[in-house]
């Protein structure tokens, strides 16, 4: 069963961004390929850190020192995503606002952060996948 911890994180990484780019698709079409990366549904980071966390839970059980460390970092990871992220994407908004459109300089990523419900599906996505692997 240690094989599953290590392949946790790399098949979360995987089908969320699977799954982001499936809801990017739909959601844009052509602009889908220009979507892959921060922000979306559902939030990557969450989804790794989550299925991680509920994987030593349902594992070890949540009396354990490294699920409370899990935890933490599972919070700092959202806090992230929903806060710090999220307001530089709102600045490169701003700033892309005053870049004339003829100049040579590429406009700054505006989709950084994620919003509570991509984070919220990162917690689903990462909680269904820890049930799986811990039930296989």
């Amino acid at each position: 069963m240690d094989y599953k911890y290590a392949v946790m994180p790399i098949l979360a990484w995987f089908v969320a961004g699977t799954v982001k780019f499936i809801v990017n698709y739909i959601r844009f079409r052509k602009e889908a390929v220009q979507l892959i990366g921060n922000g979306g549904f559902p939030s990557t980071h969450t989804t790794v850190i989550s299925s991680t966390v509920f994987f030593i839970g349902l594992s070890e059980g949540i009396n354990v020192p490294i699920f409370s460390l899990g935890v933490a970092v599972l919070m700092v990871t959202i806090f992230d995503a929903m806060g710090i992220r999220r307001a530089v994407g709102k600045q490169a908004t701003m700033i892309n606002q005053y870049i004339v459109p003829q100049q040579t300089t590429q406009l700054l990523r505006e989709r950084q952060g994620h919003t509570p419900i991509e984070v919220l599906g990162g917690l689903v996505v990462g909680f269904i996948l820890a049930f799986l692997l811990y039930h296989m």
